[in-house]
């Protein structure tokens, strides 16, 4: 006899490394008939784990989180579990933070100041097999299509300059020579449509390229 999927909860896991956070989804989803919380975790290597023990039929990711990023947790439960239905739920709006965790294998990404009024309706979708992308941040993935992005090093060159390195210092970290260095900031500057290396940082950080 096959049993009806509507009588089954939404099973639920949480990952974000914020308590209150947490405490705030689990009175959300309590508050629900149609879904139920099986476990939370607080860092991405204890995502992984909680997936495997719980093995829930929607995740709700973070993805700045102090021992990894939450999108390595992600491609790590997509390459055990394909099926597996993730929402990314970030502070972060940039449009290529935003397109690394889609790549990775979420289904839906969601900004934390719109969890009251969207997390539920979300979940839903999601688990339904939809997709979900706010439409800011939808907007702003298809305004900088085609564009060229930053390579590995680019964006390594760009976060030392983040922390206030000046180009023979990152030549020196990254072991090449000053000359390849101000090629690279050349090429980052051209690509990001910079002024100078500040703005650079200011619109790499807008964007999610680097970490705050």
């Amino acid at each position: 006899m096959q049993t009806d999927s509507r009588s089954s909860p939404i099973r639920v896991l949480a990952v974000d490394d914020h308590p209150l956070l947490r405490e705030g989804i689990a009175a959300l989803i309590g508050s629900q008939a149609d879904m139920r919380l099986v476990g939370e975790a607080g860092s991405a290597s204890e995502a992984l784990k909680k997936f495997r023990a719980t093995r829930p039929d929607v995740t709700l990711m973070d993805l700045q989180m102090p021992d990894g990023s939450g999108i390595d947790a992600i491609i790590a439960i997509r390459a055990e579990c394909p099926g597996a239905r993730i929402i990314v739920l970030t502070t972060y709006g940039g449009d290529a933070l935003a397109g690394r965790a889609l790549k990775a294998g979420a289904q839906a990404y969601l900004l934390k100041g719109c969890v009251r009024k969207e997390l539920l309706e979300t979940i839903r979708k999601v688990h339904g097999g939809l997709k979900q992308i706010q439409p800011e941040i939808a907007s702003e993935l298809v305004c900088h299509l085609g564009e060229h992005a930053l390579s590995v090093r680019e964006i390594e060159v760009l976060s030392l300059i983040a922390t206030g390195k000046a180009n023979k210092s990152i030549a020196t970290i990254l072991s090449i020579s000053e000359e390849t260095t101000k090629g690279h900031v050349r090429s980052i500057l051209s690509k990001l449509g910079a002024n100078d290396r500040t703005h650079a940082v200011v619109v790499a950080l807008k964007r999610g390229m680097i970490g705050p």
